[in-house]
């Protein structure tokens, strides 16, 4: 089964916190998919992907930028997997019917929002009833991750 680890954003916005994510994803020599919401919200984040820090180099891209192969980062709204990640980043309350071609699946969503609140409550009770493994962490008041009983 898939592990599943959800992270609950309130002290950062989805950019910030899926930068620091994947760049760590990356250094564990791991290849790894985010798919979002939306056509725009892929060209948004992968121009904010580009951005997000001074120095920072985060390889990416998307369709429209095509090399889905040579990419160790795939944004897609879909469930394409181009490169053989090995990672699944979900965003927007986003789902995928590929769960198990991946070992790790984060399941990313904005704790000020009472819609993303449900929806990640509802993917939590249908992965457990899948039988994966879950995990929950949330942004402690400096951003930090602390892992959480659920």
């Amino acid at each position: 089964m898939t592990e599943i680890a959800f992270y609950h954003l309130e002290r950062s916005n989805l950019e910030g916190a899926l930068a620091k994510l994947l760049e760590k994803a990356l250094q564990g020599g791991y290849k790894a998919v985010v798919k979002a919401g939306s056509t725009e919200r892929v060209e948004a984040l992968n121009a904010a992907l580009w951005t997000y820090e001074q120095g920072a180099f985060l390889p990416h891209g998307s369709a429209r930028d095509g090399n889905g192969p040579d990419q160790p980062v795939w944004l897609t709204t879909d469930d394409d997997n181009p490169a053989g990640a090995n990672v699944l980043f979900l965003t927007d309350g986003a789902e995928s019917d590929m769960l198990e071609d991946y070992g790790r699946c984060l399941e990313l969503f904005d704790g000020r929002d009472e819609a993303a609140l449900g929806a990640a409550r509802a993917h939590w009770k249908t992965y457990k009833e899948a039988g994966h493994d879950l995990t929950y962490w949330r942004q402690d008041e400096r951003g930090a991750w602390r892992k959480q009983d659920p």
